[in-house]
């Protein structure tokens, strides 16, 4: 086709342009749609059917996979007169007490880390190859070596769900301090901010 014939051809009027209509731009009709928790609560329920039509066949020893009522009388008798010496709920505080103290710890040690990471090269020269070397260590691996140094007490419990917690809290502080917006630290480098009041009001 030759740019002459191209350009001969009438134009479309606008009523016919308007009365065109593009197929995504139509509204389409809302449908009712299925709840999400309808679906998590049928979920639940289709697993617990599932859990004690197998108990009750003995597809799987008892000892392995007990019936739901079992479990849910067992819990009954320990949380009623307790196990070995302490009740359901002097266990649960106990474990609780160790878990928000490694994150404590965790969170003063990790936070510093990541922030050293995400800021300097030198600190992400530093600490990242020691987080790489430790995360994907399991807490079973160095649980031996912690009680031998530091004992069979609260301490050592601690201290290894501190070093499981450690590398995630570091690494996503790093990709917190990676995240800021540049703009921001620019405009506050503009006003005259420090380093450290960067840092201080814009990053963290």
């Amino acid at each position: 086709m030759s740019i002459s014939t191209y350009t001969e051809r009438p134009a479309a009027k606008i009523s016919e342009i308007d009365t065109l209509s593009v197929p995504w731009s139509r509204p389409r009709p809302k449908r009712a749609g299925v709840s999400a928790r309808l679906v998590s609560a049928l979920t639940i329920l289709a697993l617990l059917a599932a859990w004690t039509v197998s108990a009750e066949l003995q597809l799987v020893s008892p000892v392995f996979l007990p019936s739901p009522a079992a479990v849910w009388a067992k819990l009954v008798v320990v949380a009623r007169d307790g196990f070995l010496d302490a009740t359901l709920f002097q266990h649960l505080t106990a474990s609780l007490g160790r878990v928000f103290a490694a994150l404590i710890v965790a969170i003063v040690v990790g936070v510093p880390v990541g922030l050293a990471i995400g800021i300097s090269r030198i600190g992400r020269g530093v600490f990242d190859p020691l987080l790489e070397f430790l995360r994907p260590i399991p807490p079973l691996a160095y649980l031996p070596l912690i009680v031998i140094w530091f004992g069979i007490g609260e301490p050592s419990k601690i201290l290894v769900i501190a070093i499981a917690m450690l590398a995630p809290v570091a690494l996503s502080t790093a990709a917190g301090v990676r995240g800021v917006s540049r703009e921001r630290i620019d405009a506050a480098r503009s006003l005259g901010a420090t380093r450290g009041q960067v840092v201080r009001h814009v990053v963290l």
